[in-house]
Formats: C-alpha cells, sequence, structure tokens
C-alpha cells in the first residue's frame, strides 16, 4: 500500500517538541523528513539522556526521519539549504522571527528558493503584541493561560509536568500543515503555517475563559477537587490513589445509588453538576471514605462495572506494566545504537481504517544521513568532502 504521504519531502529545522513532533506526525505517514541540526548536535537530543548519546525526547521526536547537520548561515551552508529547499515540499522551523532571518530560514527567503514552498513555525507568544519578541517554552503558554493559576492550592499553583502546550501546538500546527498541502493541490500556492505556545494554551484552557468572561465567577483552585461537578477528585485508597470523574445527571444517579445515598437524588443541594460543584467538599468527603476502605484495583473494578469514570493514579513504571496501556500497542519498542534496552517510543495514538503509518524506522544517529541526503540533490563525493572539510556540515 503507498503510503499517505509519500512523495511529500520535509525539511525539519525544528527544536525541541513544536516543531520536531509536528515533522514526526507527517513522517509517519510517509513523508520523507530530513531533520538539519548543528554539526554537534541540537539542544533536544541531549535532555533526559539515556544511552547512545541521545536523551529520551530526541528518541520520541526523531522516528522515522534522516538526519543531516549543516550551518545554515554559513555561505555554503546557504548554498546547501537553497538546494535542499528547491526539492522541499514543506519547512519547518520553530526559531525566533530574527533567528530565521539571521539564518536565511524566513520565508521570503525560502520562496526566492521555491515559490510555492509551504513555511512550518511557531513562537512562545504569537507574531503579533507587546511580547511577540519574547521566547520560551512549554511553561509560559500554560502560566498564561489560566491554567496553572487553577492547580494546585491558592497560595501554591502547579503547573503540569507534561509539556501539553508543546505538544498541542504541535498538533495544531501539523493539522494546518496537512491544510496547506491540500490548499496547494487545489490552487498551487504555498504559504505560512503559524503557530504559538499561548495561543494553543489558551484554547485548550477556553471554556474557563469563557465562564469567567460571561459570568465572572472569579474562581480559585482547589487542588484535584472539580469545581463544575462532583465528585470529581482524586482519593486515598487502602494501598494508592485513583481519580474518580463524576458529571451529568446519569452518572450522579449510578454514583449515589452505589454509594447508598439514594436520598441525595432528591436533595436540592445537589440537583445538577453545577450545584454539586459549589458542594464538592461534602461529596468529596462521602467518596473518599468508601475509596479508603477498599483497594486500588477494587474500586477501579467497581466502580468500572458501574460505567462510573474512574483509574489509577499511576507511577511511570506502573504506566509501563499497565495491562490496558499495553494492550493499546502504542508504545513501541525501539532499538537505537548504544541504548542499554529497546525504547518504548510511542506511535501516532490514533487509528486510521484504511491509513496505517509506515513501519518504524529508529531515530537517527546525529549526521548519519548527511552524506545520502547530499549525494540524492547532485553533490559529488569531492563537493560532500569540502564542505565537511570547510565546517559547513
Amino acid at each position: 500500500m503507498t503510503a499517505l504521504l509519500q512523495g511529500i519531502k520535509v525539511l525539519d529545522f525544528g527544536r525541541y517538541i513544536a516543531g520536531p513532533y509536528c515533522a514526526a506526525l507527517l513522517a509517519e505517514y510517509g513523508a520523507d523528513v530530513i531533520r538539519i541540526e548543528k554539526r554537534d548536535g541540537s539542544e533536544d537530543r541531549f535532555p533526559a539522556q539515556v544511552g547512545g548519546g541521545v536523551g529520551a525526547l530526541f528518541l520520541q521526536m526523531n522516528r522515522n526521519k534522516r538526519s543531516m547537520t549543516l550551518d545554515p548561515a554559513s555561505p555554503k551552508g546557504r548554498e546547501v539549504v537553497a538546494r535542499l529547499v528547491r526539492e522541499a515540499d514543506v519547512v519547518i522551523a520553530n526559531l525566533p522571527a530574527a533567528t530565521l532571518v539571521a539564518m536565511g530560514l524566513d520565508y521570503a527567503t525560502l520562496c526566492t528558493y521555491r515559490s510555492d514552498i509551504i513555511f512550518v513555525t511557531n513562537t512562545a507568544f504569537g507574531p503579533v503584541g507587546p511580547m511577540s519578541a519574547n521566547v520560551g517554552f512549554d511553561g509560559v503558554g500554560q502560566v498564561m493561560s489560566g491554567a496553572v493559576y487553577m492547580t494546585g492550592e491558592p497560595d501554591q499553583p502547579y503547573r503540569a509536568a507534561a509539556p501539553w502546550v508543546d505538544f498541542g501546538t504541535a498538533l495544531h500546527c501539523a493539522f494546518g500543515t496537512m491544510a496547506a498541502l491540500m490548499h496547494r493541490q487545489q490552487t498551487g500556492r504555498g504559504q505560512v503555517v503559524t503557530g504559538a505556545l499561548l495561543a494553543t494554551a489558551v484554547t485548550v484552557n477556553n471554556a474557563a475563559l469563557i465562564e469567567q468572561a460571561v459570568v465572572r465567577p472569579n474562581r480559585i483552585p482547589t487542588g484535584n477537587r472539580g469545581q463544575t461537578a462532583a465528585p470529581s477528585d482524586i482519593y486515598r485508597t487502602r494501598d494508592g490513589f485513583v481519580l474518580v470523574a463524576v458529571t451529568g445527571q446519569p452518572l450522579y444517579k449510578r454514583w449515589a445509588r452505589l454509594m447508598g445515598e439514594p436520598e441525595w437524588l432528591t436533595d436540592p443541594r445537589f440537583a445538577d453538576d453545577d450545584a454539586r460543584g459549589r458542594e464538592g467538599v461534602l461529596i468529596s468527603e462521602r467518596m473518599g471514605r468508601w475509596c479508603a476502605e477498599r483497594g486500588t484495583d477494587e474500586v477501579v473494578t467497581i466502580l468500572g462495572e458501574a460505567k462510573i469514570p474512574c483509574a489509577p493514579v499511576l507511577s511511570p513504571q506502573q504506566t509501563l506494566d499497565h495491562p490496558q496501556v499495553r494492550a493499546l500497542g502504542v508504545l513501541q519498542d525501539t532499538d537505537y545504537p548504544g541504548l542499554p534496552r529497546p525504547a518504548p517510543v510511542a506511535a501516532v495514538p490514533v487509528w486510521l481504517s484504511d491509513t496505517p503509518p509506515v513501519p518504524r524506522r529508529r531515530p537517527p544517529q546525529l549526521g548519519e544521513h548527511t552524506d545520502q541526503v547530499l549525494a540524492e540533490h547532485g553533490y559529488s563525493a569531492d563537493e560532500i568532502a569540502a564542505l565537511r572539510g570547510a565546517g559547513v556540515i
């Protein structure tokens, strides 16, 4: 079967997550993605090192890609970029605008090499506004979206450890890239696809912002306890913790009967989700007593059979070992030179009935495909050696 994006060529100048994961999603469905890095390796190769000279993040971001090294800001490097872009469909570079111009990777320059190129970029704070020139990582979106303020306790906000803003931005950019490819098919024109960490975070937290703008509840954080439904909290069991989330009348009715509290079904204090949210302390106390008398597996089993949303709070190792996680097959053992054991690298977490992803290839070693890529673009062995001798690759 022909891969969905077979024939699409992508140059990935991305860093960390938002750019590289966008490219990884395209590579998963057959695009030829060339990861272009600094000669001594880009910064995102190294956090949380697991062996083989790479970090855990790099392994996740760069499966199914080829790697070449290049100094795109050097005169000879610009010539290489020009030749690569002439045969590319998409260029991805999540770098500040001034850096893109300095490196010759801005859209105006890329269009001089190929007029219908699709250029995908993103910034921390967006393309306009008083902070548009500032730089930042995932956390800046989290803290400015209102989400961190509402997480934790009133005197101590907490950001999420998982970089959901980065991944959300990558997903939006991948969606935008696919839309731009369809648009080019129809019109023959390329365009710029722009994402922003702050815009992603504000979008994900939009419901809370709508509520604040319209009815001004001025909510304050309440730890893990939800405020617009109950019971919605993390509860201690005899041997761990579980999350329980009851929203809507059908779920609440099943929960109240399970708890042996049929009178709560007609109690005006618990008339709807908002009312139950206001009484969340009382309802959570009842749920907490029930959970504390049972082990985690028993709680999950009983609530699962009652069709009440519940799941155990797992450590990373428990996640790796959990039978439901393993049954999904999302984490795929991936070998890489120098690793003490295969890395469980996640596949795209969506299933298309008629469009499978391409077979998994391990992430590339630094510059592993430099000579191959340059040869494909017309460079002779002597020219490649000269570029290497001049410090361009």
